[in-house]
């Protein structure tokens, strides 16, 4: 039987061998989202409007994939905790089999009913016609990425994520060349604008997709010589998607509520919207990075769940805190001193500059909410426990920002500075909660045992 470095390595030492090779992917993931704006920004303002819609919707779509690969993570890391080696394999292979059939379905669901959720989105005209003609591509791309993610979930339950930051890594410098190859032509490759950009994502996405499924072939926990074990089985889809549908109707909400915050700056015109979509992009430069702290979490408390291990638990929540609030602080400093320089890169608009940099300036004080938000929900997800998750996003997501933005916008009128302020305090009020909540249910586990 092979020791599980998880359940006895120092905690300090794990975090720093799974987070930073995960930060270094997100950073570079980030990146690739960065050098997609810069390319589009090079074409017009609505261009980034277009692309701003498209990648809200995108992310909507992939938020049932992330839950379905936070349970397969979890209930692989659970078994190779116990070490059951084959109940392990077991979840695998249908959790990669599951995956398959939910982005099959996604992608029909996306293409049936794509141009009426844009329209709901408040676009229109141009914007409507261009954001339509990129999602359509990346749909295509739907399939590869998100077996992929389900693949990754389990090099993750293992502790390696240095083979998925590899994969992002080589997304990013792929993308620096085929984004404007794509976009201007070269040769005998056409020039196909704005789709270009599309076309080069589903392109690195087939590329990182075989090289992630090779990495777990050799884990010799994934092989196609026992068929019987990709045959759906209903007892383990079901365990799947009750552990998944937390994490799920998490994300689709937060994609909702981004829908909802987008609907709400539309009011403000298109250029409000350029802006969000920069300032988005330009906040996660910081904030995507330190989710690496939240693969480390939901790694190590998984196995150490499934081992009892409770005080390893606590430490490694204490310690990804930590960790987590000084990289916000750093973040804070970093984007009041160069958010706008950043965001004149994508867009020279005067005004455009000037709502986004007020929103990456008070959303990063936003930081320290979100971490505590994301490592409460790994802590959950590690547990078997996420069923709170979906309530407190409908809240901070759906519920209170349509009650006191239709206030801010519709009723008082307000600048949209307020939009922003509301929007973070929501969160605050969020992230108070779930620490208290997941404190109190790791005390109450820990009294079962």
């Amino acid at each position: 039987m092979n020791k599980n470095h998880l359940l006895t390595n120092d905690i300090n030492s794990l975090i720093k061998q799974i987070a930073i090779p995960s930060s270094i992917g997100m950073f570079f993931n980030t990146m690739y989202n960065v050098v997609d704006t810069f390319y589009v920004g090079q074409l017009s303002t609505v261009a980034i409007t277009a692309l701003s819609y498209s990648f809200i919707v995108y992310f909507m779509l992939l938020s049932i994939s992330f839950g379905l690969s936070s349970a397969i993570t979890a209930h692989v890391g659970n078994s190779l905790g116990r070490y059951k080696i084959n109940l392990a394999k077991i979840f695998i292979s249908n959790g990669i089999t599951f995956v398959s059939f939910v982005a099959l379905g996604l992608c029909s669901m996306g293409f049936i009913f794509l141009e009426d959720i844009f329209s709901l989105m408040g676009a229109k005209d141009e914007a409507l016609s261009l954001a339509l003609d990129y999602t359509y591509i990346i749909l295509i791309g739907v399939l590869p990425m998100l077996i992929g993610l389900g693949a990754n979930a389990v090099l993750i339950a293992r502790g390696d994520t240095k083979s998925y930051r590899n994969t992002l890594i080589f997304g990013f410098f792929m993308n620096l060349l085929l984004d404007p190859l794509f976009m201007y032509g070269y040769g005998f490759i056409p020039a196909f604008g704005f789709k270009g950009v599309a076309y080069a994502t589903i392109f690195i996405q087939f590329i990182t997709f075989g090289y992630i499924m090779m990495k777990l072939y050799k884990t010799a926990l994934f092989n196609f010589e026992n068929h019987k074990l990709f045959l759906p089985d209903m007892r383990v889809y079901k365990k799947i998607l009750i552990q998944a549908l937390p994490q799920s109707l998490n994300m689709f909400i937060m994609s909702l509520g981004t829908m909802e915050v987008m609907y709400f700056v539309s009011q403000y015109g298109y250029k409000s919207v350029a802006a969000f979509g920069i300032g988005y992009r330009v906040e996660q430069i910081i904030l995507l990075p330190m989710l690496g702290l939240n693969i480390a979490v939901s790694s190590i408390v998984a196995n150490n769940y499934g081992a009892k291990n409770f005080d390893r638990i606590y430490e490694v929540i204490s310690k990804s805190l930590k960790y987590g609030y000084i990289m916000s602080g750093i973040g804070v400093l970093f984007l009041a001193i160069a958010g706008e320089y950043i965001i004149m890169i994508f867009d020279s608009d005067k005004e455009v500059i000037s709502v986004a940099y007020i929103y990456v300036v008070i959303e990063s004080f936003v930081f320290f909410a979100y971490i505590t938000i994301f490592i409460s929900n790994s802590t959950l997800q590690g547990i078997k426990q996420p069923f709170i998750i979906p309530y407190i996003s409908f809240y901070r997501q759906i519920l209170m920002p349509i009650v006191l933005l239709y206030f801010v916008v519709d009723i008082f009128k307000l600048d949209i500075v307020y939009v922003w302020i509301v929007v973070g305090l929501i969160i605050y009020s969020a992230a108070i909660y779930m620490f208290i909540y997941t404190r109190d249910k790791l005390k109450l586990l820990e009294k079962r045992v």
